[in-house]
């Protein structure tokens, strides 16, 4: 096994071990069916917001929403949040949306005590590459110009909102931006050829079939694009990486990738793999441990790297 991929094991209760069972049968149920070409990407979008109803949203957690460079955006801010994260989520480019991944970026701000802003970006097919980039970096670069400062800033995301954090990133840089102090993925997809997924028949959520849909109607025929899959772009002189997967899920192999090319350009980056976990597993924070445990380590990987306010004025 890599020196930087970490299979991540702890023991779990009994109704730990019923909750995950009953979560991984519901999902196999109830979304994988849904997640599929058959269905227009409208329906898919309107289920996913309805079974996002079964995660839960962080107690004592407030929200607001207010547009950034004119996208919408949620905003989760504690009361004396002490860094940022731009989260962007996942739904394959074609669906998802703030509401839908409310239960991640909740718990994140909760457990991070952290300003959580998730860009409500445009969709495919109706706005295919690079407009999901173009709306991730205005907020981007919106919140740096409102006086977040780049040390004190997170670029997260998950499953495509991973692999749109990972092309905004290389766009920040191609661009000479000041890049974020960390980033952290989830499952990300970054190689929209889908030329090396991982055992198909595990996965409960994702099937190859609704992956190439929703790859067709972000990059069309252009799928090897570099902005589309940034795993065959610049890797090198990137922030600290976290990656987070689970280990029954379609992409893993795409973190596995990530990971090893990261660290081959010089791009400090680490592997987490949950076992008999599934894609988005975070999803369930609230619900499951393991979820839970999870984001704590994003918190805990964010400060570890985030420059405080009171730190930059010290060095002043």
């Amino acid at each position: 096994m890599s020196l930087f991929v970490d299979r991540i094991s702890r023991s779990q209760s009994t109704l730990q071990q019923v909750l995950a069972g009953t979560l991984r049968q519901s999902l196999a149920l109830l979304f994988k069916p849904v997640a599929n070409p058959r269905f227009s990407f409208t329906a898919q979008r309107r289920w996913l917001d309805i079974m996002a109803h079964s995660t839960l949203k962080a107690r004592g957690i407030g929200s607001h929403d207010n547009a950034l460079a004119n996208v919408p955006c949620r905003h989760y801010q504690p009361l004396h949040a002490q860094t940022t994260v731009l989260y962007l989520h996942g739904g394959g480019y074609v669906a998802g949306s703030p509401d839908s991944h409310k239960s991640i970026t909740s718990h994140l701000a909760k457990f991070a005590n952290a300003h959580v802003v998730v860009p409500d970006y445009r969709l495919a097919p109706e706005h295919p590459c690079p407009a999901a980039i173009e709306d991730a970096v205005a907020v981007y670069l919106a919140l740096l110009e409102s006086g977040v400062s780049p040390g004190s800033l997170t670029l997260m995301g998950d499953s495509a909102g991973g692999g749109l954090a990972l092309a905004t990133l290389q766009a920040l840089k191609a661009s000479g931006k000041p890049l974020p102090s960390s980033v952290i993925l989830f499952s990300p997809w970054v190689d929209l050829t889908l030329g090396q997924l991982y055992d198909t028949d595990r996965d409960i959520m994702l099937s190859h079939s609704w992956l190439a849909s929703a790859a067709d109607a972000y990059a069309g025929n252009d799928t090897r694009n570099v902005q589309c899959s940034p795993l065959f772009g610049e890797l090198s002189d990137l922030p600290p990486t976290l990656i987070q997967a689970g280990g029954d899920e379609i992409l893993l192999n795409d973190s596995h990738r990530l990971c090893a090319a990261l660290n081959e350009a010089g791009t400090p980056t680490r592997l987490q793999i949950h076992p008999q976990r599934w894609h988005d597993f975070q999803l369930h924070a609230g619900v499951l441990a393991d979820s839970d445990h999870a984001l704590m380590t994003c918190a805990r990987f964010i400060h570890q790297h985030a420059i405080h306010d009171h730190e930059e004025d010290a060095h002043a």
